[in-house]
């Protein structure tokens, strides 16, 4: 129900729905996306707010709220940061975040944020850790080997939920592309007097937010309506032929095809903005229909997303095999060694019975 209210959102030609029990639906929805603060202030921005029914407007403004605060907290902390590195004399660029909503959706409470990610070179990664650990984030996460970031976090007072931040040296894994961060270090552009805060460039920031989307394989709004902003406030500066020469170096062509493919397909007004000349026919479905067609296009994202046949092998086995780190965070229970992963493979399983076997 949110991609189909979020097509009305990027569609002015749509009138909303004026059925005001389906906007109970979609309020869950969007809760459960996390896009409520990019709702609301879309419809703000659109002056449609007030079409929509009023116990809708008060929820979405109570969770914007909520998210501009929070987002204020994280912007203070997101700067003492980059001071702090800036002292060191460490270069840094900021991954999404309260800056990105700031650029791409207007404002620091457009797009609500719960951590903070930010890139350095590998060669300063040392003296960034030591950096993020004296503004009081001790607690340090168990590192995932091959993964490309490290994470901290501290508690804050009165909330259950610590902060978090994660030091990127990579945007995808080495061991399934042929990825060069220094692509994007060499084109980053100075925000800061020193020189040592960057921002990625325009085409290396949609870059980025497609290999995240993909990541996530779209699995909420969120990471459509990133790439559909991205795509309108960049449309002059994004030119899909380098875009293309560019994921062909790194060896991550299929993924990013594949990615904006779907976005292109769910939201067919960005020909309008941007065309795509790219695309390709793919059987992703926004979580509404279960079965063995969704199941396959899990297979399809999860195997054939990587452009040699190396790099799918190489994933297949990382399924097959995963790192007990891996496994963790794909099972709900705390179990350890052989019994995790038998608990994974028929988690697995019963995912595949479910899929194909009429309920």
């Amino acid at each position: 129900m949110s991609l189909e209210f979020v097509r009305f959102l990027y569609d002015n030609k749509k009138s909303l729905p004026q059925d005001e029990e389906l906007y109970h639906q979609v309020l869950q929805d969007i809760k459960n996306d996390g896009i409520a603060s990019q709702v609301y202030f879309l419809l703000k921005q659109q002056g449609r707010l007030e079409q929509t029914p009023a116990f809708f407007q008060f929820h979405l403004k109570e969770e914007y709220n909520k998210g501009l605060y929070q987002n204020l907290f994280i912007k203070n902390q997101t700067d003492q940061l980059l001071r702090a590195f800036q002292e060191k004399k460490i270069d840094v660029i900021t991954l999404k975040g309260v800056y990105f909503a700031e650029k791409y959706f207007g404002h620091i409470g457009a797009r609500a944020t719960s951590d903070i990610d930010l890139l350095v070179r590998i060669q300063d990664l040392t003296i960034a850790i030591e950096s993020v650990k004296s503004l009081g984030f001790t607690v340090e996460e168990e590192f995932i080997p091959g993964h490309f970031h490290c994470s901290f976090s501290k508690k804050l007072p009165g909330s259950p939920t610590p902060l978090v931040v994660e030091l990127h040296w990579d945007l995808v894994k080495r061991s399934t592309s042929r990825f060069n961060i220094n692509d994007l270090w060499e084109q980053s552009v100075p925000v800061s007097q020193s020189g040592y805060i960057k921002e990625l460039s325009p085409l290396h920031t949609f870059y980025m937010i497609c290999l995240h989307g993909w990541r996530h394989n779209l699995d909420s709004m969120k990471y459509f309506m990133d790439i559909i902003q991205v795509i309108d406030k960049e449309r002059k500066e994004i030119d899909f032929d380098h875009f293309i020469q560019l994921a062909e170096s790194h060896q991550t062509l299929k993924r990013n095809i594949r990615t904006l493919s779907i976005v292109y397909q769910q939201f067919p007004h960005l020909d309008e903005i941007k065309k795509f000349p790219y695309q390709v026919n793919t059987l992703w479905e926004y979580q509404s229909v279960k079965g063995f067609r969704q199941y396959w296009d899990f297979l399809n994202y999860q195997f054939f997303s990587y452009d040699t046949v190396k790099h799918t092998l190489i994933e297949i086995g990382n399924w097959l095999w995963p790192s007990k780190y891996e496994v963790s965070s794909q099972i709900d229970e705390q179990s350890q060694g052989k019994k995790m992963y038998l608990l994974l493979y028929k988690k697995r399983l019963t995912s595949l019975l479910n899929a194909v076997l009429p309920h």
